[in-house]
């Protein structure tokens, strides 16, 4: 039974599900969109959001965990320099998420993670 468990796990144990999530929130920041499938999508949209909103204000406490969190220096910085300041009078819902077609190999459901 999985009452109460929340998140996917993708097919992927623990330690690879995280990096894995936290490279895709890493591109997102860096290029402002990704393309990805939609269960991926839907797990790195919550974990974005949550990083955008520590990205707000800029406190050194913010940043030490966020780059704990994230492997991309430069996505931190860019994090703190400019999406940060651009969400500050927004309460949430920084990113969108378009369905796009079935991928061609395997036709898996694609999406366009970007942010708002």
């Amino acid at each position: 039974m999985r009452h109460r468990v929340s998140g996917r796990t993708l097919g992927r144990r623990t330690e690879h599900r995280e990096s894995m999530l936290n490279n895709l929130v890493s591109q997102l920041l860096r290029h402002e969109r990704v393309t990805t499938t939609e269960a991926k999508a839907r797990e790195v949209k919550a974990l974005a959001e949550k990083v955008i909103s520590k990205g707000r204000e800029e406190t050194l406490h913010n940043r030490r965990q966020l780059l704990s969190l994230l492997p991309d220096k430069n996505a931190v910085k860019k994090l703190f320099d400019d999406i940060g300041p651009r969400y500050v009078d927004r309460p949430g819902g920084y990113t969108r998420m378009v369905k796009l077609m079935p991928r061609k190999g395997d036709a898996a459901p694609m999406a366009l993670l970007e942010l708002v």
